[in-house]
């Protein structure tokens, strides 16, 4: 029948019985699509006219069924005067138009029950045979391990728990090749069948990690590694000194850190990608601060809740820097070259763990355990000691992501109570290679520390991000990027240097550097402090004559006060050769004379030069000795410092030599603007902190001796008062 329409494609892929009941549908339907004429329903004339001649039998026109079908389409149950407008517009009575309705709302009720029928029954023959089938299995049990029949009475209760632990192996362990195909990168036509009826959810509740949801849900938490692990991810043995901190050989999961970097390098790139209102531009500096209140909204804690007395500090930056994408993460991915890449924020670091060696030797993949100690030179900061992963992924053909993600929590279990100061929520830097060979650089710095242990003065300056921020490092990055060029170019004031003079002279600055930032605020093992209150620290290092610094007793003196000027005048006049004479002692006879200045980039505050004594040339004693000072600072910060240098191991390092044996002990200022609200409008004030190494005796056994404190704090005190002198400060 032409009116079936739509209702015949429902039993299309069924079976033939259906079919044919859609037949008998079809006879059954004549009382919608065929009317008696005058007919009127009522039982009472029908049986009154039984034995009458019937009357005469109408069928509907095929353009009065298709318009019929048409309006049930739109109404199944149409009101009295649309059924009137419809029968005067088709040529049929009121009546007929509502009992074809009728009877058509009940033919199509009676196929949809049929179609449903159908389904149960076919559903009820799959689990009769599935039945049959497990019984037959239970008549005849057959051992897993020798494939011999089993009697399910002999088997104890601890075999059952070994066969449940076996077969959560098995589910997590195929889990695992899809998390190492995501991790990888690799496509999913490898990836096993995962056991998805599995009724073990192992993904809830562990260890207390709730903000993985950027994960795939299918994905559990948790696989001891052991020597089940897949050969997707070969572990590699650790290594280096810096291991025996860590009990590796107790069980633990480190599928925990695979979860984790995904989930950290998927927030990483959002937080990278996404603009207001997730981000705004800072009142400190050119970067962007996090919007705490939408990033909760947008992102779950993938490390746990923040402790409730720490604070947040998250920052965003972009530039471009003078290096290709693949040198950079080449970098990134190798500590040393990480510690030179950014020498004043990093106080030491080392690789615990190679969790994944990445693909066919590419960065592509990789994933470290890391240890680091962040810092700012001044006494009154303690260091931020943070442990973490570091996760490198391409991320397109020219763009590349590195995050780090804080793993402390995770090793809490291994390592011990270890009090935290500091963590580490996904925080890095997408990559992306420029045609011009520069390299664009998005930096995303996301911590949050225990403020209580730092002190007032410093506060404000970690709470603007400038000292630990994005724009921070980004600045500090280009800073060193241009550095590297420029040890290749000619030209300049320091035209007359071969490359190799160079690369020795910045080598020997940067050293310096790191020692004076070292003896401030180290917590490695040759420092011992001795004294630290009053905001000065004092920390002594019985050397043996190695690492560049010469043998004997050594005394590290520094203090931070705060100075009414701001950073920026305090740098000036601290690298100001003429005023110089108001703090340093061997320039009371004459301003310095510059014998070289080499400029580490454009910006002419950032350079290591070589200055000479005025009295150098009627005294022979000082004519032998010079001085080598590096200043480098941008908004955020600056250092200037200096270290006395015989002068025939300069002209040994300037001439291309081998400069890391030359003996240093250096002093110097590091500069902060205070940040303080109230000095905003008047130009700002500054932090100074002020740092003295001196050589208290040649012998490494000798004891310090308070005539040696009083004298290195005498230095500090005389050398505050010059620069307060110097600058007109009360």
């Amino acid at each position: 029948m032409e009116n079936l329409g739509e209702m015949g494609l429902l039993g299309e892929s069924h079976d033939s019985g259906l079919i044919g009941r859609t037949r008998e549908d079809e006879l059954e339907s004549r009382s919608g699509s065929d009317n008696f004429e005058g007919a009127s329903g009522d039982d009472e004339n029908a049986t009154h006219n039984k034995s009458s001649k019937r009357k005469k039998y109408h069928r509907h026109t095929a353009f009065q069924i298709q318009e019929l079908e048409a309006c049930f389409k739109d109404n199944p149950h149409p009101d009295e005067k649309a059924r009137l407008e419809l029968g005067k517009r088709l040529g049929l009575e009121g009546r007929q138009v509502k009992f074809w309705f009728q009877n058509r709302r009940t033919q199509m009720k009676t196929q949809l029950e049929r179609h449903e029928n159908s389904i149960l029954k076919q559903e009820n023959d799959k689990l009769r045979i599935e039945n049959i089938a497990m019984k037959e299995a239970m008549r005849s049990p057959i051992c897993e391990n020798c494939g011999s029949p089993a009697i399910l009475g002999d088997v104890p209760i601890e075999q059952h728990h070994l066969m449940i632990e076996n077969a959560r192996l098995k589910d997590e362990l195929s889990r695992l090749h899809h998390l190492g195909d995501k991790f990888l990168g690799r496509s999913n036509g490898s990836v096993p069948p995962l056991m998805s009826n599995s009724s073990l959810d192992l993904s809830v509740g562990r260890n207390g990690f709730c903000g993985l949801n950027s994960l795939d849900h299918g994905i559990p938490l948790g696989l001891d590694f052991g020597n089940r692990m897949s050969n997707s991810f070969p572990v590699m043995p650790p290594s280096g000194p810096a291991l025996n901190m860590i009990n590796f050989s107790a069980p633990f999961d480190k599928s925990l850190f695979l979860e984790l970097a995904m989930a950290g390098i998927d927030e990483l790139i959002k937080l990278a990608q996404l603009d207001s209102p997730l981000w705004f531009k800072s009142l400190a500096g050119n970067g962007e601060s996090l919007n705490l209140e939408e990033y909760a909204k947008m992102f779950s804690p993938c490390i746990g809740v923040k402790p409730s007395h720490f604070v947040t500090e998250a920052t965003r930056a972009t530039c471009n820097v003078m290096t290709n994408s693949m040198q950079l993460v080449e970098a990134l991915m190798d500590t040393k070259q990480w510690t030179e890449l950014f020498p004043w924020n990093i106080g030491s670091a080392s690789t615990l763990d190679i969790i994944s060696p990445g693909i066919a030797g590419s960065k592509n993949g990789v994933l470290q355990l890391m240890q680091a100690e962040f810092q700012i030179p001044s006494p009154l900061v303690p260091i931020r000691q943070v442990k973490f992963i570091r996760f490198c992924k391409q991320h397109g053909e020219d763009t590349w992501a590195v995050v780090d993600i804080s793993v402390d929590s995770l090793l809490h279990g291994i390592t011990g109570n270890v009090p935290v100061n500091c963590r580490r929520l996904p925080s890095g830097c997408i990559v992306r290679e420029m045609p011009n060979g520069y390299s664009k650089v998005t930096w995303v710095e996301h911590t949050e520390y225990d403020e209580s242990v730092t002190h007032h003065l410093y506060r404000p300056l970690l709470r603007s991000g400038m000292a630990f921020g994005a724009q921070k490092w980004l600045t500090n990055l280009q800073r060193q990027c241009e550095l590297f060029a420029s040890i290749m170019s000619s030209g300049g004031d320091h035209s007359a240097l071969s490359p190799s003079g160079k690369k020795s002279i910045v080598k020997l600055a940067q050293r310096m550097t790191r020692g004076f930032c070292s003896g401030i605020c180290s917590t490695v093992d040759e420092w011992e402090v001795v004294q630290d209150a009053d905001n000065t620290k004092l920390m002594t290092w019985k050397s043996s004559g190695n690492s560049g610094v010469p043998p004997g007793v050594i005394l590290s003196a520094s203090t931070t006060v705060w100075m009414p000027v701001s950073a920026q005048h305090l740098l000036d006049f601290l690298q100001n050769e003429k005023t110089r004479n108001h703090w340093d002692v061997l320039s009371q006879d004459g301003p310095m004379r510059s014998m070289l200045r080499l400029h580490k980039g454009q910006d002419p505050d950032n350079n290591i030069c070589i200055l000479q004594t005025s009295a150098a040339s009627s005294d022979a004693t000082q004519s032998n000795v010079l001085i080598l000072q590096e200043t480098c600072g941008d908004a955020s910060g600056s250092l200037v410092v200096h270290a006395a240098v015989p002068a025939a191991e300069m002209n040994v390092a300037m001439s291309g030599g081998d400069s890391s044996a030359v003996p240093i002990l250096p002093s110097g200022f590091a500069i902060f603007p205070d940040c303080f609200p109230e000095s905003s409008n008047e130009g700002g004030g500054s932090l100074l902190t002020i740092g003295f190494q001196i050589l208290v005796s040649n012998l490494p056994a000798a004891q310090l001796t308070m005539e040696s404190v009083n004298t290195v704090k005498s230095l500090i005190a005389r050398t505050h008062q010059g620069i307060k002198a110097g600058l007109h400060c009360n």
